[in-house]
Formats: C-alpha cells, sequence, structure tokens
C-alpha cells in the first residue's frame, strides 16, 4: 500500500486536501498513567508540591492538541471548534480521555492523540518527585467521526460501553 505521505519519488509529502469538502469531524483518544497509592492520594487531596496536578495537565493537553501540526510533521494545522480533557480517577492510576472537535477537509484524530499524550505527561512531570516509577500506557484512538471512511470505533469501546 502507498503512503499518502510519499510522492512517487519517493520524497514526503504533506497530503493535498483541497479537493475535498469540509465536514464535521470528531476524534476521541485515551491513555492511561500508573500511579503508586500515595500519589493517587495526593492527587485526590490536591495538595501536590507542584500544585493542581489535573487542572495543568488540562490546560496542557488542550495546548498540546492545538499545536499539533508544529510537533508531528505533515500534519495540517487545524482550527479546532472544541477540544475536552476529562479524567477517571482509577484505583492504580488516571485514565485520560481527549475529545477533539473540528470543521474541515481533515481529521482530527491526531490531535486528539496528542492532546492525551501531553496530558499524561504533565501528570509525569507534576508527580515524578514523588514516584519515577510511573508508567503511560494504552494511547490509542477510541473513535473518529468525519470523513470519506465514515465513522469508526475501537471494537473495546463498543463492548464496554
Amino acid at each position: 500500500m502507498r503512503s499518502s505521505h510519499i510522492d512517487a519519488n519517493g520524497n514526503a509529502v504533506m497530503v493535498d486536501v483541497s479537493g475535498k469538502k469540509p465536514t464535521a469531524r470528531i476524534a476521541v483518544a485515551e491513555g492511561h498513567i500508573a500511579l503508586s497509592p500515595d500519589v493517587m492520594d495526593t492527587i485526590r487531596a490536591g495538595v501536590a508540591a507542584k500544585g493542581d496536578v489535573l487542572g495543568v495537565a488540562q490546560i496542557a493537553g488542550i495546548m498540546g492538541a492545538k499545536r499539533t501540526s508544529d510537533l508531528i510533521p505533515l500534519c495540517h494545522p487545524l482550527p479546532l471548534t472544541s477540544c475536552t480533557v476529562n479524567f477517571s480517577l482509577e484505583d492504580d492510576g488516571i485514565r485520560v480521555t481527549c475529545t477533539v472537535k473540528t470543521e474541515n477537509k481533515t481529521g482530527v484524530e491526531m490531535e486528539a492523540l496528542t492532546g492525551v499524550s501531553i496530558t499524561l505527561l504533565t501528570i509525569y512531570d507534576m508527580c515524578k518527585s514523588m514516584d519515577k516509577g510511573m508508567t503511560i500506557t494504552g494511547v490509542r484512538l477510541m473513535s473518529k467521526v468525519g470523513g470519506k471512511s465514515g465513522p469508526w470505533q475501537r471494537e473495546e469501546a463498543c463492548a464496554n460501553g
């Protein structure tokens, strides 16, 4: 299968989307960071030495999603119409979900994945003085809507509701 980011001569190219019509695009991504019980207690209590871990991480994730084209080569810069970062505090850590929307000619999967990644990295950064053994896992696209290929949803997401 030929890559859409490589031309016939093997050169890197940004995909030409000029002939496409703008459509509503939505992407949802998630990831998890495993944290010790002590770090989870500190985050829940809101007493981390560096400040509000979840508040700072949420802003960082939104900013990261907005700057995806600056970080990932060949991504189109997209005006986002919405970006949310949500947290699920679990016994073994935090699950992060990032939902990104736009009305455009190309999708926002990379923006959702970047938003989740930057959020998780910010949690790590804000908690590394308490626990250097944190583990980031499961960064993945959960669903997308819009575009030529139509809607897509990860099967586990369907089974788990």
